[in-house]
């Protein structure tokens, strides 16, 4: 028998009532995963929609469950961009899975808070291994290990991993002393290239370094950080007094996937005594396939690494794996110890406390869900995602090398690829690019990207979601090519209609002049004494014109003004005279 849905004396749902309703839940979950690729890709809502269907007070009494799961089609959905679609081609992919969602969701039923490992030794102790799983399934150095001076942790994002791996340099590089007395304006500074996700300024700002300390290395042609330049601005930093902190390279950067050349910057760090921080928040999982492990060759040189199990493998935000070659380091930025967290097994040291290796205290059971997706996946099932997605980028990559209404700008290892339309001449370029994408996420079918690359606007196509098919990309070629075609003839028809306009005022203009040259031609030309003739016949008429005509024709109209006008010879000639 049911029970009652809840009554203000009795709120919580028991667990029958979650039985049954969390069994609705799941069939709405699948019920959305089968029919997603129906729906629009972006959300079509304007600002403010969404709160407009909302009541504007909470309820006082607990609903039915029912009316909450229509809620969800009525309100939210709409409101959505669908990250899980097909046709989303647009940022990174952030994949999740059915293991990824039941894994999460074992994890809110448990509710554990895994921030000591008294606190719940599964739950550190899953992660440890699941980490070191994962760091031998991506090829990352030994050090790495948990059984090594190293580790790994499952952080919320790379920004957050970002964040903890500048402090540790910073500890590392002042010895301790940015703990106890915090950093020293103009003193530190830390190097990335302009192609560096935003979120390692984001991090220097927080580390209380200021933007000013941040020394942003050239790139070369593919944009990748060159090792000379970095090696120069070092040196020239060390030379004037500062203290160099951390160098991040990335492999895979967010807006084109270029990769910076580890092997060549491990050495440059190394001699300069500076922290190398490895951001392949994107990147960084393809290296489950062995034949792409070659992007980052010379990641033994980094002593932190970073790359996000959300984006492109299968798990569900939040899941960033974060490594670093030397824990005390980062324990010792962030560690605190309370007398309330004081316990036996802290105080043995056998144990690792994760609340010391991020900013939060408390902490999810994260690490289930990347357990739930390995062990339903495998390592093969994980390879051949990624293998797909790469394999349909380079498709892509390969129809767009063939057409003449294209080019693909930078190289393409992975799943990303960056096409720049071509227009006629005469057309604004960028306008035209970012008409075409709006054209297209307009259409709900497809939502893409853009970034700029040496400042010209290109389009992102972002390759990853699992439910993604070759006939989806199919598709999204389809319709950048009628979109490029239909917009080229607009602004084909658009020239020639400006054309024609332009050749009518010029005609115009040519018969204006035609018109007064022929005027010209047919005036008579008189000789001098014609044109004394003319005047005497002109003197004459004057003579001939009564006084009165004269005035009126003047505009001068004396009785108007109650006066009397003249009518004597003798007052005309002196009003002649006057004159």
């Amino acid at each position: 028998m049911s029970e009652p849905e809840p009554t203000p004396s009795a709120p919580h749902m028991t667990p029958e009532q979650f039985r049954r309703h969390g069994h609705e839940v799941v069939d709405w979950i699948a019920d959305y995963w089968a029919r997603i690729g129906s729906l629009p890709v972006r959300s079509p809502v304007a600002p403010g929609d969404v709160r407009a269907a909302l009541p504007a007070a909470p309820p006082e009494d607990g609903e039915p469950f029912d009316a909450v799961l229509a809620d969800l089609d009525r309100v939210v959905v709409p409101g959505l961009t669908h990250w899980q679609h097909p046709g989303f081609l647009g940022y990174f992919p952030a994949n999740t899975s059915g293991p990824s969602v039941l894994g999460d969701l074992v994890s809110a039923g448990l509710g554990v808070q895994g921030m000591s490992w008294v606190t719940s030794p599964a739950a550190t102790e899953l992660e440890q291994h699941v980490l070191d799983w994962f760091a031998g399934l991506l090829g990352l150095p030994e050090t790495f290990l948990s059984t090594g001076p190293g580790g790994g942790v499952v952080q919320d994002s790379s920004s957050g991993a970002n964040l903890v791996a500048l402090l540790a340099a910073l500890h590392r590089a002042g010895g301790g002393e940015p703990v106890r007395s915090g950093v020293r304006p103009d003193e530190y500074t830390v190097y990335v290239s302009a192609e560096t996700h935003s979120s390692m300024e984001k991090a220097v700002r927080i580390a209380g370094l200021g933007s000013d300390a941040v020394r942003i290395v050239e790139v070369d042609g593919d944009l990748a950080m060159r090792p000379q330049s970095l090696r120069a601005r070092l040196e020239r930093d060390a030379a004037r007094g500062y203290r160099p902190v951390l160098v991040c390279a990335t492999v895979g950067t967010t807006s084109t996937t270029a990769v910076d050349p580890l092997a060549e910057l491990g050495p440059v760090c190394r001699d300069a005594g500076v922290w190398l921080h490895v951001d392949a928040a994107y990147a960084g999982v393809s290296a489950v396939a062995p034949e792409l492990r070659g992007l980052q060759t010379g990641v033994e040189w980094a002593d932190s690494y970073t790359t996000d199990a959300h984006k492109w493998l299968l798990t569900g935000f939040d899941a960033t794996l974060f490594w670093v070659a030397d824990r005390a380091a980062l324990t010792g930025a962030l560690a605190i110890l309370p007398e309330y967290l004081r316990n036996a097994a802290t105080e043995t040291g056998s144990v690792v406390d994760y609340r010391d290796w991020q900013i939060e205290l408390g902490r999810r059971f994260r690490a289930l869900k990347l357990w739930f997706v390995l062990r339903w996946y495998g390592a093969e099932g994980l390879r051949a995602h990624i293998r797909s997605g790469v394999a349909l980028a380079q498709d892509l990559a390969g129809w767009a090398d063939a057409d003449d209404r294209f080019d693909v700008v930078v190289p393409h290892p992975l799943s990303l690829v960056c096409l720049r339309p071509r227009w006629p001449e005469g057309v604004d370029a960028d306008v035209a690019t970012m008409t075409l994408l709006e054209r297209l996420n307009d259409g709900g079918e497809v939502f893409l990207t853009h970034t700029t690359v040496r400042g010209q606007v290109v389009l992102r196509v972002a390759i990853g979601a699992p439910t993604t098919t070759r006939a989806h990309v199919e598709r999204a070629w389809a319709l950048l090519c009628e979109g490029h075609d239909w917009l080229a003839a607009d602004f084909a028809e658009s020239a020639a209609e400006r054309a024609r306009e332009q050749a009518e005022r010029r005609a115009a203009a040519e018969r204006v002049r035609e018109d007064a040259a022929r005027a010209v031609a047919l005036q008579p030309v008189e000789t001098p004494a014609a044109q004394d003739e003319t005047a005497a016949q002109a003197h004459a008429q004057e003579d001939l014109t009564p006084p009165a005509a004269v005035a009126e024709a003047e505009g001068d109209r004396p009785e108007a003004d109650g006066v009397v006008p003249v009518h004597s010879e003798t007052d005309a000639g002196a009003r002649g005279t006057g004159s």
